[in-house]
């Protein structure tokens, strides 16, 4: 579904990392983990098609869906209308795909309550609900359990394991625990 083939990625002028290659396909979940600076989030952009790779290749057709580490809610409108915003440009059905993704997430009882009145928690599963609805077949993860408590970051291990059993793949990079069965691991700088 998405590959690297020697790939390199230089930012600012310094390489971070070169000659990576490795691949996810269906199914599968590759976390990727090291010390703040050695390229963790730049190699998702790269996976992104965000930023450039400085050489090498990403491979695969399948639709790719981020989950960087911001994310631009409006805050004055109701939570449902602000991810509704975001699932219709991914493509997705704005009323039952989302009203089902919020389900998933958890936050369907939150839907009319703005944005600015959520918890750092509430916003960051928030965040998760237009790429559940869309369903891309890739899903690229920065840091998702960041802000979650520990209820919240079983429900993301839960969310990701269906995505997979869907015959979904999964790129994660993330310092705190999220619980992936079976998932490959890339350290970075080490």
């Amino acid at each position: 579904m998405i590959g690297f083939e020697g790939v390199a990625c230089a930012r600012g002028g310094r390489t971070l990392f070169s000659d990576l290659s490795f691949s996810v396909g269906a199914g599968e979940a590759l976390l990727v983990s090291g010390p703040n600076g050695v390229g963790k989030s730049s190699l998702l952009r790269v996976a992104a098609g965000l930023l450039p790779p400085a050489a090498g290749a990403v491979t695969g057709e399948a639709r790719r869906g981020w989950l960087g580490e911001a994310h631009a809610l409006d805050p004055e409108v109701p939570l449902a209308r602000a991810l509704g915003f975001w699932a219709a440009i991914d493509g997705a059905d704005v009323g039952e795909a989302l009203a089902e993704a919020l389900i998933e997430a958890g936050l369907d009882h939150l839907a009319d309550v703005p944005v600015r009145l959520l918890s750092t928690g509430q916003r960051r599963r928030a965040a998760l609900v237009p790429l559940i609805a869309a369903r891309p077949p890739v899903w690229l993860l920065d840091e998702p359990a960041s802000g979650l408590d520990v209820a919240s970051v079983e429900r993301l291990g839960d969310i990701i394991a269906r995505h997979r059993a869907g015959g979904g793949a999964v790129l994660i990079v993330s310092h705190q625990p999220v619980t992936l069965s079976d998932a490959r691991e890339l350290r970075l700088g080490a």
